[in-house]
């Protein structure tokens, strides 16, 4: 069986972009791959079919894979809930939730359940490919670390290194991250890559010689700034506010940035749509008055991004929006904001409290300890296929569930409906990767769906990814350095 082992010299680097567009190339070749990440941060997560969750770049490394995903694929999850704790998820179970510091200290315990989990995906596989996080070179955080060269000695890893050339100084990242390791850490990495380059990449061999002069690791190839890998889903919300959809759309949507945003790629489909002006609505600008549709999107802490969408002023703009007859959707957390009341007494997200909602839908949500977490399939009440996953705690009830926005394949009602129809709401994520559904939200703007599901699409985008990199990469060197 065959590893490596791929870090970075820090976030968005394109560590799991480049994970996926390996692992479909090596699939393509015929080879049985899976994707691996001890530890993941990220409030995008994904449902396995076992009903687990799981961060949800693995869960598109699974798809690039051709293959369900599992909770093995990414045993520790880590969903940020403040600015200092985080919920820990262990095999797709919400395990705890802790302060930064206190999971410190909980990690050394973690080390041996991720290297099970690898296992597990090693006996099955002709190539595992192995995702770190942040960055090696953060070693105030070495001691105990399981997700980068913690994890990489104890499964006995070979790792490749990238970095991000569009984010400058990439010669002083790669070699500055040479210096500060240990010798043991220093040796694991067996060569370097350079990732999201543009314009001639000729011009930049001088720097790629540079740092295998000052490192001695083999040069593995620079990956171009590649269209693919943009239209892929994202994992980290630091890449919102660079993400629109198509420039004088018909319709236009502004989804505000909750600071706790979570499966964001649920608004990935309308920005294809050739007919919609996608806009994410950074802090401290209004919702323009010209918008059609505010979206409402998931978050990780109900209560504490309802109190921000008050402070910000977007409950004055998005009730004035309604008032003018304008449309709301809420997913998620966004859905139980539209209600009365939200409740979380027991502090399941955060400190303990209550606030009212938006009170655009009839409904009222009180957090519990019970995670909802399953996939979910079935049609809009108003027309449209929808398939996609829940993963949400709280339960909502109210007069307004008799007036379902969904229902589920066994008939069973879900969401809510304001009494003009103006007003919606579902607990569905990936509730728009349908073209059907698609079809049926923008109908009553008079704008057709360019059609195409979600997954046929982030497929293709797949299939491209791998194409430009079995181009631009050295692959005869990785797949040496892997073992294959």
């Amino acid at each position: 069986m065959a590893a490596l082992m791929i870090q970075g010299c820090g976030s968005d680097v394109g560590k799991s972009t480049l994970v996926a567009g390996l692992c479909r190339l090596f699939t393509n070749r015929g080879l049985t791959v899976r994707p691996f990440k001890p530890q993941n941060m990220s409030n995008n997560a994904a449902v396995t079919i076992g009903g687990g969750e799981i961060g949800r770049a693995q869960a598109l490394q699974a798809q690039a894979c051709r293959t369900p995903a599992t909770v093995h694929m990414n045993p520790v999850l880590l969903k940020p809930q403040s600015d200092i704790g985080a919920q820990v998820v262990v095999r797709g179970v919400v395990d705890s939730t802790l302060s930064a510091r206190d999971f410190q200290g909980r990690k050394a315990a973690l080390l041996g359940l991720t290297v099970e989990s690898y296992q597990s995906l090693r006996h099955e596989a002709d190539l595992v490919l192995v995702e770190g996080a942040g960055s090696p070179a953060e070693t105030n955080l070495r001691a105990n670390d399981i997700a980068n060269m913690g994890f990489a000695h104890a499964a006995d890893l070979p790792v490749a290194l990238v970095g991000d050339i569009d984010r400058g100084h990439v010669i002083a990242a790669l070699v500055g991250a040479h210096t500060v390791l240990d010798a043991a850490d220093r040796d694991r990495i067996q060569g370097f890559l350079i990732n999201k380059f543009r314009g001639d990449p000729s011009l930049f061999d001088a720097g790629r010689r540079e740092i295998t002069a000052r490192t001695g690791w083999r040069d593995l190839g620079m990956a171009p700034w590649l269209a693919a890998a943009r239209a892929l889903p994202a994992e980290d919300a630091v890449v919102l506010e660079r993400r629109a959809g198509a420039e004088g759309g018909r319709v236009k949507v502004v989804v505000p940035m909750l600071p706790r945003i979570a499966n964001f790629d649920d608004l990935d489909p309308l920005r294809r749509e050739p007919g919609v002006d996608l806009r994410f609505l950074p802090p401290g600008e209004a919702v323009p008055g010209d918008t059609d549709l505010i979206v409402l999107p998931g978050t990780k802490s109900t209560l504490a991004d309802l109190a921000f969408v008050r402070q910000q002023g977007w409950d004055i703009d998005i009730l004035a929006h309604a008032r003018r007859g304008g449309r709301v959707l809420g997913l998620c957390g966004g859905f139980q904001m539209l209600g009365r009341r939200v409740a979380d007494t027991e502090g399941i997200e955060g400190a303990p409290g209550a606030a009212p909602g938006l009170g655009l839908l009839d409904v009222e949500t009180v957090m519990t300890g019970s995670k909802t977490l399953r996939p979910v399939e079935g049609q809009l009440v108003g027309g449209g296929a929808f398939a996609g996953y829940e993963i949400h705690l709280g339960v909502t009830t109210g007069p307004g569930l008799a007036r379902p926005m969904l229902r589920h394949a066994d008939g069973s009602p879900a969401g809510a409906v304001s009494p003009d129809g103006r007003v919606a709401g579902a607990y569905v994520h990936g509730l728009l990767d349908r073209a059907e559904a698609r079809a049926a939200l923008l109908r009553p703007f008079g704008v057709s769906s360019e059609g195409g599901d979600q997954a046929h699409h982030v497929d293709k985008m797949l299939d491209d990814l791998a194409a430009g990199l079995e181009q631009s990469l050295d692959i005869a060197a990785i797949e040496r350095i892997a073992g294959l």
